[in-house]
């Protein structure tokens, strides 16, 4: 093969590995995940999603549907009633992203009580007060 030839296909091939890494940031998002996983049985209000969700602050909650709601994986409706009802709903793309983490978040649940015993045990290591 000339050399040529391949670089311009290695140069794609990189450019195709950092846009992945923008991607996989959603993916990464502990807020992106949760936020899919409770919109799995169709549309939810922000502040039933805020109830589901916890720990997650308002602005945090904001950010991170706005985020999604730009890489097309939800959907935003505004009702217009007194006072507006604003509801969120994944997107075929985001039911894809749904059903892709759904193994790594019932994986994160079945082994919570692994998680904290090797914590404890390795901060007993390190701080043997």
């Amino acid at each position: 093969m000339d050399v040529a030839q391949g670089a311009p296909q290695s140069a794609a091939r990189a450019s195709d590995e950092c846009r992945t890494r923008v991607v996989l940031d959603i993916v990464g998002d502990k807020w992106s995940l949760l936020v899919v996983r409770n919109l799995r049985d169709g549309p939810r209000r922000f502040t039933e999603l805020k109830r589901a969700i916890e720990g997650i602050t308002q602005r945090m909650l904001t950010v991170t549907l706005r985020s999604l709601e730009r890489d097309g994986i939800l959907t935003r409706t505004v009702q217009e009633v007194m006072p507006p009802h604003v509801s969120y709903e994944l997107t075929e793309m985001g039911i894809t992203l749904r059903e892709a983490t759904a193994p790594l978040l019932e994986w994160s649940v079945a082994h919570l009580a692994r998680i904290d015993d090797a914590r404890a045990a390795y901060d007993a290591r390190k701080d043997p007060r």
